[in-house]
């Protein structure tokens, strides 16, 4: 069973910077998508960015510029680095994996689509 752990999230003001990091383990495919996704409760969650072992990568269009998707194959090791944090972007932040494939244009951003989630890291920007 894959397990994908989420870390560095935390507490920083608007405008700072945060990377989070999302380890899988047991991880033996050699073809996958992941992505990382963000909630807010109440809310659904929603896609931020997507990666897959082709390199390719799509971001959602309110936080291109500022935040950027990137895979360490060899660590099997995902990456965000947030950049100019908002308060709106305060949110719990989740690793996605799925297996077997490139990450698809039309499921990438469906969190349905994915087969493997972290337990989520949170990050709270403050005014």
């Amino acid at each position: 069973q894959v397990q994908l752990v989420e870390s560095g999230g935390g507490s920083v003001q608007a405008g700072g910077s945060l990377r989070l990091s999302c380890e899988a383990s047991r991880y033996t495919y050699s073809t996958y998508c992941m992505a990382w996704f963000r909630q807010v409760q109440g809310k659904e969650r929603e896609v931020v960015a997507s990666i897959d072992t082709g390199l390719n990568t799509r971001s959602a269009d309110s936080m291109k510029g500022r935040f950027t998707i990137s895979l360490d194959n060899a660590k099997k090791t995902l990456y965000l680095q947030m950049n100019n944090l908002k308060p709106e972007d305060t949110a719990m932040y989740y690793c996605a994996a799925k297996a077997g494939t490139y990450c698809l244009t039309y499921y990438f951003s469906s969190h349905a689509w994915y087969t493997y989630w972290g337990q989520g890291t949170q990050v709270t920007v403050s005014s």
